[in-house]
């Protein structure tokens, strides 16, 4: 019987890699039930940590996040021309997810005949300014219950709709935008997106990927009075599109909170191309305690420390390896890949080596064309912008149908 063995990439500590591992086990399993699943974690005991606590790094005071209310958003200006598809429009979002509606707000785009309008409410309506908390409260009760469906964590959620219900911007929107359903899917975006913000600030492991995020949207948007079909289309097609622009000394100001947020993802790449022998020997240990044929899968570094590991230590019970969202091709073709620099080909001795990859996960790369008839390269679609296409690969059932595949 097949053993899959993950091994996780950069920043992941607990309780973040017992949730990606339940997920990666989960996930692979609906595509191969008979499989075995392992771990190799090393990001406690050998990932990078600071040492003094951060000494390092220049204070400058400053808030992490939002403006002096700590609203959603408040460092968004400008805007940009022209359409953008619905991929770049939630990268804006995820920065802003207010974006939509204060656009809405600003736009004064009330008709004379609807809610935004100057005609005669009817009896019981309520007050354009009031409308869009009618609507938020709407989903008093369902919000565990619409995060649990969409994969996304109800916390998350439930301080999205809190935040919200207190924002400024809503009685602008209210009076702006006429149709309820409109309304009521511009909310749902705006959830959504400072859900999945939140969750990318606390860098975790897995992200939702395109589908379930559009899932989320139309079952908020239903539950608010939408016609559920079509719901997660059209994303803000009569609005300016909002780009957002943190200027230098904002970036200064808040340096200690942004190294916080990238700390330590970032060093863990930094540590393990200095230090990597440790992570590599953890892995040929885990490899070496498993029943053969084994199936080595690494995401981001993991893929790299997996790939070192095999060039340098040839292992006999490891049949095929899997990297996902890898930098190694591109490591090997800059010259910085610790085990082997271009143009020294492949050792004989590696196994049949997949590598799944989204276009527009940016830290993921393609290896067919340098190592011809040794890669097999997979492109996935996460439906996710960047950063957050680089953590959702393990919802997208489309990576455990690949590797399932493969599987000996």
């Amino acid at each position: 019987m097949t053993t899959a063995l993950f091994i996780h990439g950069t920043g992941v500590r607990e309780p973040g890699f017992s949730d990606l591992y339940g997920r990666f086990t989960a996930g692979l399993r609906q595509f191969a039930p008979d499989v075995r699943t392992a771990s190799c974690y090393w990001g406690g005991e050998l990932g990078a940590r600071l040492g003094a606590g951060g000494l390092s790094v220049p204070y400058t005071g400053g808030r992490s996040r939002g403006g002096p209310d700590g609203a959603i958003g408040a460092e968004a200006i400008g805007t940009a021309d022209g359409p953008a598809d619905g991929t770049e429009l939630w990268a804006d979002l995820y920065r802003n997810p207010l974006a939509e509606l204060a656009a809405a707000a600003g736009s004064g785009a009330g008709s004379a005949s609807g809610p935004g309008g100057s005609a005669e409410l009817p009896l019981g309506a309520a007050l354009p300014a009031e409308r869009p908390r009618a609507l938020l409260s709407a989903l008093d009760g369902h919000v565990g219950d619409i995060a649990r469906g969409a994969g996304l964590p109800a916390p998350y959620l439930a301080a999205a709709v809190t935040e919200l219900a207190a924002s400024a911007v809503l009685s602008g929107a209210g009076a702006a935008v006429p149709d309820e359903e409109e309304l009521a899917r511009l909310l749902a975006r705006a959830l959504v997106a400072a859900a999945l913000a939140a969750l990318l600030d606390a860098d975790a492991p897995v992200v939702p990927d395109g589908a379930a995020r559009d899932a989320a949207v139309a079952a908020l948007a239903a539950r608010m009075g939408a016609r559920p079909e079509g719901s997660e289309r059209g994303l803000g097609a009569a609005l300016a599109r909002p780009v957002l622009r943190i200027a230098s000394h904002q970036v200064v100001r808040r340096r200690r909170a942004l190294t916080e947020a990238a700390h330590p993802a970032a060093a863990d790449v930094m540590l393990y191309l200095a230090h990597g022998e440790p992570l590599r020997r953890r892995l040929r240990e885990a490899v070496e305690e498993l029943e053969p044929p084994v199936v080595v899968i690494g995401h981001s570094l993991g893929g790299i420390i997996a790939l070192d590991a095999l060039i340098a230590s040839p292992s006999p019970r490891v049949a095929l390896l899997v990297t996902v969202g890898s930098q190694a091709p591109f490591l090997y073709e800059s010259g910085a890949l610790p085990g082997l620099v271009h143009p020294e080909p492949l050792p004989e001795h590696l196994p049949d080596w997949l590598n799944v990859y989204d276009r527009r996960d940016l830290l993921g790369y393609v290896g067919a064309s340098l190592f011809p008839g040794r890669v097999t390269d997979v492109e996935v679609d996460n439906r996710q912008p960047f950063p957050a296409a680089h953590s959702a690969y393990w919802t997208n059932p489309a990576v455990y149908r690949a590797i399932a595949a493969r599987l000996p």
